[in-house]
């Protein structure tokens, strides 16, 4: 027996059997029954939604000499059976991609001339009618303006902005919609039932969602599929077949996202990589998942999602640990990955860097005073003045033999006097033991002890990689306060590298930047040993030695060296007659 795809197989015969038209199918119908019918038809859409296989029903219903009262074709008279035995010379149809010339239109024209033998109208279709040139759309547009009385055209494209704007204001327009995953489904549950074939309904949603809205896709897929799982559509298996990643990284990257744990997400997406998935599939695939879980967490958006009812709960359950500023800041995130992700020469260090600024998002919310430092000496100011006025009031009361009551009263007053009035006498730092210059030492100590309360013996001596340490350089670089942003910038660039595992090596080309680095090395080193987990990390910082600093060239050394590497320029100065000075 003959094998026929199930695209084919299961192809509508009648409008009932359209699937996912229900709008459209419904005025088709009704044009049908009331006998108003348009001289042309347009119908649009993305690809096998059904376009040429409503015309086709359409045509049949038009011709039918006893149509049922619903509109559709009885499939029993004359004209029904010779359409059904592919025999009618009251329908045609030409493909415009490949008949698409002014000889072929007007081919096509002259057939229009010649009445109907049976039924009342002659129906042309033109397939894919944006692929006419535009010589031919000009033969046509007349014929189109002011066709016979028996003469009714269906056009179908995927296209509409192509055509030409005379001929899309000469017929009706027929917007075709994209297939929902849960009516593709639905079909596919038919189609499996039918034909015997076991399925899991995760496995079913798989196929849809590679679909991407059309019914044709999905029931190649689905042919597909079942021949490599032999007869029980299973959901490892068809992922397996399709070379599509299981949602349930997606899942694992934001749960572990959600609990900072930005380490693991890297071996997880090695995994990924290792097995031959390309890291911007990842990014893509795990922007739409936050889209899903975003969607899932407000009741009056669910209906957004197009998936299993199994992945749909998943989702919900998901989305009550997620807050929408995570959500929101992980999609601005995986959006400004994909927007430079083809221009990137490195990109899984840019998907690596990705991962680990949305494992940040929640991390940031429980740095405490995180962008108060500027306030500092500020408060430091304040603490002093408030004490030197206190210890002022209590020599007045001691002086002057003042109540305790007055006494304990001054500080209070003193407050207020704070917020409101400005002390006429001015406050001399050195009367109270202390200068600018010891506020400038006791300030340049304080990092320090904190530097060095930073380094924590955390119990973790993982190995890490040279592309691990630079993403947690740049990182970390990232991550550097604003008062440092100038630092932050200079650093960015250098290169760390492993000497003898597990030390590590900066090499600097200037002295003033190492003077820097040098300050705030204590802070560094916690940072890689909190961040790649290994309490043996030591990190050395170095001034470049010569031979590794580029000489600055002269400009006529610059032109020379470009002389040489481009003989182009050498003969444009012989041409010009050109003299470096």
């Amino acid at each position: 027996m003959e094998y026929i795809v199930s695209a084919r197989k299961y192809r509508p015969m009648s409008f009932d059997t359209v699937v996912g038209q229900q709008a459209l199918v419904t005025t088709l119908k009704n044009a049908v029954k009331s006998g108003k019918l348009a001289h042309a038809y347009l119908f649009c859409g993305p690809r096998g939604v059904g376009k040429t296989t409503c015309a086709r029903i359409f045509a049949k219903a038009i011709n039918c000499e006893q149509p049922t009262p619903e509109g559709e074709a009885c499939g029993v008279c004359e004209s029904c059976k010779s359409f059904i035995e592919q025999r009618s010379y009251n329908i045609f149809e030409l493909d415009a991609a490949s008949n698409n010339s002014v000889e072929n239109i007007k081919a096509l024209m002259e057939q229009t001339r010649i009445p109907p033998q049976v039924g009342k109208y002659k129906v042309f279709i033109i397939d894919e009618v944006h692929m006419l040139s535009t010589a031919a759309f000009n033969a046509f547009l007349k014929t189109l303006e002011e066709p016979p009385a028996h003469v009714i055209f269906i056009l179908a494209t995927t296209e509409k902005h192509k055509i030409l704007p005379t001929i899309i204001s000469r017929c009706q327009i027929y917007d075709f919609e994209r297939m929902t995953v849960n009516s593709t489904i639905e079909h596919l549950k038919m189609v499996a039932g039918k034909e015997g074939i076991g399925y899991e309904e995760e496995a079913l949603a798989v196929i849809a969602e590679k679909a991407d809205g059309g019914m044709r896709d999905a029931l190649s897929i689905f042919d597909q599929a079942a021949s490599f799982c032999q007869g029980n559509i299973t959901y490892e298996k068809v992922i397996e077949d399709l070379n599509v990643l299981d949602s349930d990284n997606y899942f694992r990257i934001t749960d572990l996202a959600l609990e900072n744990k930005a380490a693991e997400i890297m071996v997880l997406l090695n995994g990924v990589l290792a097995k031959g998935f390309d890291a911007g599939n990842l990014i893509t695939g795990l922007a739409k998942h936050l889209r899903n879980v975003l969607m899932a967490k407000d009741p009056q958006t669910v209906a957004l999602l197009e998936t299993s009812q199994r992945h749909a709960e998943r989702y919900k359950e998901q989305a009550q640990r997620c807050t929408a500023k995570f959500l929101y800041g992980a999609l601005k995130t995986m959006n400004r990955c994909d927007v430079n992700y083809k221009q990137s020469t490195n990109k899984r260090l840019l998907a690596e860097l990705t991962l680990i600024e949305m494992a940040q998002i929640t991390q940031e919310e429980d740095v405490p005073g995180a962008g108060r430092l500027p306030r500092r000496l500020k408060s430091l100011f304040r603490k002093m003045i408030t004490e030197h006025r206190s210890r002022q009031v209590a020599e007045q009361v001691a002086a002057t033999g003042e109540s305790k009551t007055v006494a304990a009263e001054a500080p209070q007053q003193e407050s207020k006097e704070q917020k409101t009035d400005i002390p006429k006498k001015p406050l001399r730092l050195g009367k109270l033991g202390i200068s600018f210059k010891t506020l400038r030492q006791q300030t340049e100590k304080t990092p320090e002890k904190k530097e060095e309360e930073e380094v924590k013996d955390t119990g973790e001596h993982r190995a890490f990689t040279e592309d691990e340490l630079a993403s947690v350089w740049y990182a970390m670089c990232k991550r550097m306060p604003q008062q440092m942003a100038g630092l932050s910038a200079r650093i960015k660039n250098l290169q760390p590298k492993i000497t003898e595992f597990p030390n590590v090596e900066v090499v600097v080309d200037n002295q003033l930047l190492l003077d820097d680095i040098t300050k705030i090395k204590r802070k560094l080193l916690a940072t890689l040993v909190k961040d790649l987990k290994n309490d043996d990390i030591t990190l050395s910082l170095r001034k470049a030695r010569e031979e590794e600093v580029g000489r600055v060239l002269t400009r006529r050394e610059q032109y020379m060296e470009l002389l040489s590497k481009n003989k182009a320029v050498a003969e444009l100065q012989r041409l010009l007659s050109l003299e470096l000075l």
